[in-house]
């Protein structure tokens, strides 16, 4: 046989063997639709790495750049506003009260800047005596303070002249504790209540 006719033996075997294979029309379509899944499939995947690889970096850089990040020592806490102290009650003596003192608030006196003839005064000396005046007499007497600011007084000889007077005795006789704060002194009543505060004048 020669070579023509096995090549037309071969060509006929090809024909009646692809003539007997089943017709699939829409076979590119899908061949094509296949291809196009398989490289959508390609891209979520691609892109979720991607993400996964951008947040473990993220993540990564802020802990680098917390571990990292020296601490100035330097630094403080910025403060408040300063807060407001009270003054501290000082210790009593005669030589701490020692001194002239005007009422500002005082239980039964009405008015404390009335017109009188005389400055309402209270005079205390350091050698345990008091004097000053009512607006209108003058007055004088003994007085003694003890520990934690007890106190007691007693009054002595005094003019009787009538006017709208400020009863520094009636203070000085009920009184049983003083205390002094900076330049105000007060006078306290045995049920703890205040009976009078004066302050320094001179």
């Amino acid at each position: 046989m020669s070579n023509t006719d096995l090549e037309d033996d071969l060509r006929g075997t090809f024909e009646r063997a692809a003539a007997s294979v089943p017709q699939a029309d829409d076979l590119t379509e899908r061949a094509t639709t296949g291809a196009r899944r398989a490289q959508r499939r390609t891209w979520v995947v691609s892109g979720a790495a991607a993400v996964a690889v951008a947040a473990v970096a993220v993540a990564g850089f802020g802990l680098a750049g917390s571990q990292n990040t020296p601490t100035d020592p330097t630094e403080q806490p910025v403060a408040g506003p300063p807060q407001s102290v009270s003054p501290t009650p000082q210790v009593l003596s005669a030589q701490t009260v020692s001194g002239t003192w005007q009422p500002v608030r005082m239980v039964g006196a009405e008015s404390l800047r009335a017109p009188r003839p005389k400055d309402p005064v209270l005079v205390f000396r350091p050698d345990g005596t008091w004097g000053g005046s009512d607006g209108c007499n003058g007055l004088q007497g003994t007085y003694s303070i003890g520990p934690r600011g007890a106190f007691t007084a007693t009054p002595g000889a005094q003019t009787l002249i009538g006017c709208e007077n400020v009863p520094h005795t009636g203070v000085l006789r009920a009184a049983k504790r003083i205390a002094m704060t900076g330049d105000t002194l007060q006078f306290f009543g045995a049920d703890g209540r205040e009976l009078a505060q004066y302050v320094r004048s001179r």
